[in-house]
């Protein structure tokens, strides 16, 4: 098994040491234990405090701080990812006083940009934690760039001259370099996607691309073989639906214990075989999985693993930029309908993540996904929506989301009530054409994106080809002229030698040079020879003739050596361009796996860029071509493939190859179950039975076996029984019910399953039967003494047959006998008019349908005339005033006594009178809602009332109306005088002013204010008070402070408003200038805190405006730490973990313009005292002794720190105070006596309180004792025994159900007694469940959770030789 080995983890570094992962309290510390056990006393580091990522301007300083704790005190170092920490640009500081670690660069630079850490070790474990630091770079680095210009190395003449005469002519611009992870991607994509990654990089150089990358791909292939046997499957990282990502691969291990890394973009990262955390790994078999929980826009990168330092596989991750163009919207679906979403992405998408109340959504019976074939529309459709299916349902594609409502309305149907509502065929949502003319659109706007790539592409590729072609040419015509020029000198040369030779040797040179030449042409032809993949080119060039000249006969051997070199055909240009020029025919759009039901179509589509290249078709590597059977289109760049009536023999991977490219798609043929469309004709027609009858249904199907065969009767699975019988074959199923009852009536659903999918068919079944009886109660429409109306409900179930006509009888109360009133019809209502004024009639009501006729209800006494008096209008409200009218309005009675109203009474009162009096005679009712009474006397002051009239009578009349005045409606009133501001805070604002003067016939008196405000920047009022105010003051409330406003106020009367009277000035929301002043009555100017408890101090105060507030420690201001809270009326000083070196004297200054205060107090912060060191005694006089102890560890800490000394003697046998308040370590205790034991105990105290003691050893003074002598009378012997009996008896006890329950009872006896317990006169003795004892005659037993079993007769019964005695008592148990 290979082992796993976490990035940058450390070995552990002893054997036998393990690593237990604890957590820190501070977030982002990882703590390791490397023991099982801490002994007492002892920690692992951890830190209190963590170094924050910083963000600095580059030639700023930058200090990590932190604060460690742990013991022994752990060694803390730094460290940075990439680079190293050199004493000369970084400062390692530790500050003793604050236990602070500090990290400082003085001058940060762009290079200093890292992730760094810090370790905090012990031999107990150690703490890591991590922080980043992003540098901000300034400026443009012209100094740099002017320097570097300064100190190149500039050419000379000479040298320019010298290079014209160079025969190789360099580009006149580099290459430009490939990233090298274009490379470790290229080596683990497929061949399908290298036209996309060269793309994302930039890159044009296809040809010269491949001979790289086969070069890479031999030598990783080498490295790999170290370290893996097999390695195969390698597929790219995905994006998953729960928002995660994977990628996998299958490889064999030659070392199964070899460790395996995972980096993202150079960084190794740390992952767990637990697939939960934010990386994880599974491995099944030889398959490993790689995954990334979560992921977010930081994890976007290069991924590459690696195997013992051999990197085995790369992948990138790339979010696709996708958003949603036409979000899903709310759909409002009825009940048993299908409900759409439908929402347009921008890229196309394979598959997007539906989810349902947050639970994703998958392909099924209750969903159906699906996407269009541009994959920009995607479609979510849920099946027969119940009420329960309502909620919020979201679409994510990549890091978006768009969600909308599914909202299900209730069928309102009341005949439907209480039944199986019948699945609807419509559906209830979705885009419609608007949704398919953006796609198009946006499909569009994709190929132009993407041609235009393209055309950018090609059009770079022409430029370098152009380019190299260039500078190929006049390579080749220099490498020409100097080629040239050495032949001529060569030729000169050999004919001057073969003057000088005999001419005996003529033919046998000749034959030498031709054989030379020879070779030379084969040679060359190799030279010239090259083959890059499936291209070869060949240039032809001249050459020289290989034959010899007459006047080359007789040279020597130096002119064979000439004649016989190599010679290159000189070539215009270079054998292989390095850019491809065209990158030709190429697929735009790849074929996707397709699945076909058997006997249908299938359609293989794939689009090219030209439309002249034909395409080539192969199924599992066999070429095909068009039948009957198969159709092979050429539509423009379209090439399809349909397969007409697919059988499983068409089942395959199909592949179409055009101009040398390729792709591939599989078509799967599945045999899913399907119906006979006849026989699912007759099924979905609805079966009508009577109660008791037998139904049948049946239905044939074909499809691949096995089949699995479920009927369902209203969503239930029905199982063969006894009136259930189920059929099944392999091409047909029959269910039979048998005795139907009318509660069978429903849906029936036949659901055929097998490997493929699944089918289903729905029918109907109805029972008919008797209908149930009308549903009460009887609602009565009218009881007058001519008629009485009532209307009931229909009945909850009609039988399965409507309802022809109701059946009514009816009995006068008093009487015995039952008249008949007959059919009445469907309606559910009836008026009965032959009644008699006051008698009580009671009515019998059934239903009749085709089935029969259903029992009968039975309505309560319904009296006819009943006496019902309306109930009270509403208050009459004054619609206008006059001297002599007034006009009111009222609404009508929401209760009429069940019948019609006639009309109206109104009355009215003058103010101060007890009579009411008619405004309208009283034959004569008002049969509006209004009037106009006129029977009024100017300037009295009258209230009015009205009652309702029916037949029954006047009712109880309404609320008396508000009193008014008869007189014609007043003026406005003026301007309120004496506007001015009486107080003002922060938030508030007072005004007071002087009601206006009144003026006959100009303005009237006021009945009230409104006061109104706006701030100052704003041109609008508001008014504070919705209702009138009859005070002469007012205080507006929610003002912002230190804001300004301008506020006036308005008089109104009866006549309506006056005009405002405003502020002379602008008003300032503050209070009145005060001087600093604490309000505290007490305050404590001195506190004692205990280490590591928060301190807080707190002081009231006013003043006016806002005042300074500064905290002093020591004259000083307060350290960074401590937390200082301000508001307008108070400060509070925090100290959130208090320490020693907290003590001292905090002084708060308060200050404003017109003064300050200050106050002091002094905090004083220690911890519970140590005890001292050992203690020793010492007799240096007689009589004394001196008690010497080590001092306490805190005596240097705590200035207030002193001793207490405490003795105790062998005789009083009590502790006493000797000595308290010692500062010194050294005491003399006199009065010591001679032949006494003395302990002595010292103690130290502070402010917080005492320590533990600290024991002195035993100090005695021997004395020598006289010897003494007593002689006693001899006593004679008594007798002890006696009898057993109770001391303290048993009680009684009430007990709660689970409490404990505790019994005990005092027993004295010589013998001791023998004691038994006894429940309901059972032994207890030897039960488990009871506790027992008896320690010196109290006898005691502990029931630990009392129960009602419990309850009973306790008894005890104690016996010895002398006699036997008995005590009981009872145990009550509550509820």
């Amino acid at each position: 098994m290979f082992k796993i080995r976490k990035a940058k983890d450390e070995e552990p570094t002893a054997p036998g040491q393990v690593k237990i992962r604890k957590k820190s309290k501070v977030p982002g510390v990882m703590i390791t234990q490397y023991v099982e056990e801490i002994p007492e006393g002892m920690s692992t580091p951890d830190f209190t405090r963590k170094p924050i990522a910083l963000t600095i301007q580059e030639g700023k300083p930058a200090i990590f701080r932190a604060v460690i704790t742990g013991k022994p005190t752990p060694t803390v170092t730094w460290l940075r990812n990439n680079g190293e920490i050199d004493e000369e640009r970084y400062k390692i500081v530790h500050e003793t006083s604050s236990g602070e670690y500090q990290l400082q660069i003085p001058d940060v630079s762009v290079d200093q940009a890292d992730t760094y850490k810090c370790y905090a070790k012990n031999e107990y474990g150690k703490a890591i934690v991590t922080a980043a630091l992003n540098v901000i770079e300034v400026g443009y680095k012209k100094s740099r760039a002017m320097q570097q210009s300064r100190t190149a190395v500039r050419e000379i003449p000479e040298d320019f001259k010298k290079a014209l005469n160079k025969v190789e002519i360099e580009p006149k611009d580099k290459k430009k370099e490939i990233d090298d992870n274009f490379w470790e991607l290229l080596m683990s994509a497929d061949k399908k996607d290298y036209e996309v990654i060269c793309g994302q990089y930039g890159v044009t150089d296809f040809r010269g691309m491949l001979k790289k990358l086969n070069e890479k791909k031999v030598e990783r292939e080498q490295e790999q073989e170290r370290v893996v046997e097999r390695l195969c499957n390698l597929k790219p990282i995905e994006m998953k639906g729960d928002g995660g990502a994977e990628f996998e691969l299958e490889m064999s291990l030659r070392d199964p214990t070899s460790k395996i890394f995972l980096f993202k973009d150079g960084v190794m990262i740390p992952f767990e075989a637990d697939t939960e955390i934010k990386h994880g790994l599974k491995q099944v078999g030889k398959k490993f999985v790689f995954s990334i929980n979560g992921v977010d826009p930081e994890d976007a990168g290069l991924y590459q693993v690696e195997v013992d330092g051999v990197k085995i596989f790369s992948t990138d991750l790339k979010l696709p930029p996708v958003d949603f163009l036409v979000k899903i919207q709310d759909v409002k679906a009825e009940e048993r309908e299908d409900a759409v979403f439908e929402c347009l992405v921008s890229q196309p998408l394979k598959k997007i993540t539906w989810k349902g109340k947050n639970v994703n959504l998958e392909q099924g019976e209750k969903f159906d996904i699906t996407v269009s074939e541009d994959m920009l529309i995607h479609t979510l459709v849920v099946k027969d929506c119940k009420l329960l299916d309502k909620g919020i349902y979201a679409a994510v594609a990549g890091m978006t989301s768009c969600s909308a409502w599914l909202i299900v309305e209730a069928d309102s149907d009341p005949n439907s009530a209480g039944k199986k509502k019948a699945r609807k065929t419509t559906r209830a949502g979705g885009g419609g054409e608007e949704l398919l003319k953006i796609a198009q659109e946006q499909q569009a706007k994709i190929q132009q994106e993407r041609d235009e790539l393209i055309a950018k592409v090609r059009a770079e590729a022409e430029a370098a080809a152009a380019a190299a072609a260039a500078e190929a040419a006049a390579k080749a015509e220099a490498e020409a002229e100097a080629k040239a020029k050495a032949e001529a000198e060569a030729k000169a040369k050999a004919k001057a030698k073969a003057k000088a030779k005999p001419k005996a040797k003529a033919k046998v040179k000749k034959e030498a040079k031709a054989e030379a030449g020879e070779g030379a042409v084969e040679e060359e032809e190799d030279v010239e020879e090259e083959e890059d993949d499936d291209v070869q080119e060949e240039v032809s060039e001249t050459t020289e003739p290989t034959s010899s000249e007459p006047k080359q006969e007789g040279a020597d051997t130096e002119e064979e050596d000439v004649v016989q070199e190599k010679r290159k055909r000189v070539r215009t240009g270079p054998l292989v361009p390095d850019t491809v020029i065209d990158p030709g025919v190429y697929f735009t759009s790849a074929m996707s796996d397709v699945t076909a039901i058997i006997g249908t179509d299938a359609e293989l589509v794939c689009t090219l860029s030209s439309e002249d290249c034909e395409g080539v078709w192969y199924k599992d590597g066999k070429e095909i071509t068009a039948t009957d059977d198969i159709c092979i289109v050429k539509d423009g760049t379209y090439r399809k493939l349909i397969i007409k009536n697919c059988k499983e023999d068409d089942a395959g991977k199909y592949r179409c190859e055009a101009d040398g490219r390729k792709t591939e798609a599989v078509l799967n043929v599945e045999d899913p179950p399907r119906l006979n469309t006849d026989d699912l004709a007759e099924f979905i027609k609805p079966v009508r039975i009577k109660s008791g009858k037998d139904a049948a249904f049946r239905l044939t199907f074909v499809g691949r076996e096995p089949m699995k065969i479920q009927w369902y009767n209203e969503g239930e699975e029905l199982l063969e029984e006894t009136h259930i019988k189920i059929e099944k074959s392999t091409s047909h199923s029959r269910l039979l019910l048998t005795k139907c009852l009318r509660k069978a009536s429903g849906e029936i659903k036949i659901k055929i399953k097998n490997e493929c999918g699944t089918t289903e068919a729905i029918s109907q079944l109805v029972v008919l039967d008797k209908p149930t009886p009308p549903l009460g109660p009887v609602d009565i429409i009218e009881s007058s003494a001519n008629c009485i109306e009532f209307k009931w409900r229909p009945p909850k179930d009609n039988g399965g047959s409507p309802i022809t006509d109701y059946i009514l009888e009816r009995q006068q109360i008093g009487r015995n006998s039952w008249k008949k009133l007959g059919k009445i019809g469907p309606e559910p209502k009836y008026k009965d008019v032959d009644v008699d004024h006051g008698r009580k009639y009671c009515y019998h009501i059934r239903v009749e349908t085709d089935q029969g006729i259903s029992e009968m209800i039975e309505t309560d006494d319904i009296q006819a005339g009943t006496k019902a008096y309306p109930g009270p209008p509403s208050t009459p409200k004054i619609v206008s005033a006059f001297k002599d009218c007034i006009n009111l309005a009222w609404s009508a009675p929401t209760n009429t006594g069940g019948t019609n109203l006639f009309g109206y009474n109104v009355e009215k009162r003058k103010h101060g009178s007890n009579l009411w009096s008619f405004v309208n005679p009283l034959d004569q009712p008002i049969k509006e809602k209004t009037y106009a009474v006129k029977d009024v006397v100017e300037g009295f002051e009258y209230e009015f009332r009205v009652s309702a009239i029916n037949i029954s009578g006047a009712g109880e009349p309404s609320t008396p109306s508000e009193f008014v005045i008869a007189r014609d409606p007043k003026k406005p009133p003026g301007k309120v005088i004496d506007l001015k501001v009486t107080d003002s805070t922060y938030s508030t604002l007072s005004l007071g002013w002087s009601k206006p003067i009144e003026e006959e016939g100009v303005q009237d008196e006021s009945k009230g204010y409104f006061v109104e405000i706006r701030p100052a920047e704003n041109p609008e009022w508001g008014r504070c008070n919705s209702s009138s105010i009859i005070m002469n003051s007012y205080t507006i409330m929610g003002l912002k402070s230190m804001a300004m406003y301008w506020a006036r106020v308005i008089a109104t009367n009866e006549g309506g408003d006056g005009e405002p009277q405003e502020l002379d000035n602008y008003i300032i929301a503050m209070p009145p200038p005060v001087r600093p002043q604490f309000t505290d009555r007490k305050i404590k100017n001195f506190i004692v805190m205990k280490a590591g408890n928060s301190a807080r101090v707190n002081f009231n105060f006013q003043a006016s405006p806002i005042p300074n507030i500064r905290w002093l420690k020591d004259g000083h201001p307060v350290a960074k730490h401590v937390t200082v809270t301000n508001t307008d009326t108070s400060s509070q000083l925090m100290i959130p973990s208090s320490e020693r070196h907290h003590t001292g004297i905090y002084t708060i200054i308060v200050k404003n313009l017109v003064g300050q205060e200050t106050s002091s107090v002094e905090i004083r912060v220690t911890d519970d005292p140590k005890p001292p060191g050992p203690v020793e005694l010492e007799e240096n006089v007689l009589g004394t002794v001196t008690v010497c102890w080590t001092p306490s560890p805190d005596e240097k800490k705590d200035d207030r720190l002193h001793y207490m000394i405490t003795k105790r003697d062998s005789v009083k046998r009590s502790w006493q105070t000797v000595a308290d308040r010692l500062f010194n370590n050294k005491f003399t205790v006199v009065n010591i006596m001679p032949g006494r034991q003395y302990q002595f105990r010292v103690y130290t105290k502070n402010d917080m309180g005492i320590s533990k003691p600290s024991d002195s050893p035993t100090w005695e003074v021997k004395r020598r004792k006289e010897t003494f002598s007593l002689n006693l009378p001899t006593s004679k012997d008594c007798s002890f025994e006696a009898p057993p009996s109770f001391s303290v008896p048993l009680k009684m006890h009430n007990c709660p159900e689970s409490y404990e329950c505790y019994m005990s009872c005092a027993v004295t006896g010589n013998p001791r007694p023998h004691v038994t317990w006894y429940r309901n006169n059972v032994s207890l003795n030897t039960n488990s469940n009871y506790y027992i004892t008896n320690t010196c005659g109290v006898c005691s037993m502990v029931i630990l959770k009392v129960g009602p079993k419990d309850s009973g007769d306790y008894s005890v019964i104690a016996d010895n030789s002398l006699g036997r005695v008995e005590c009981s008592t009872k145990l009550v148990v509550k509820d």
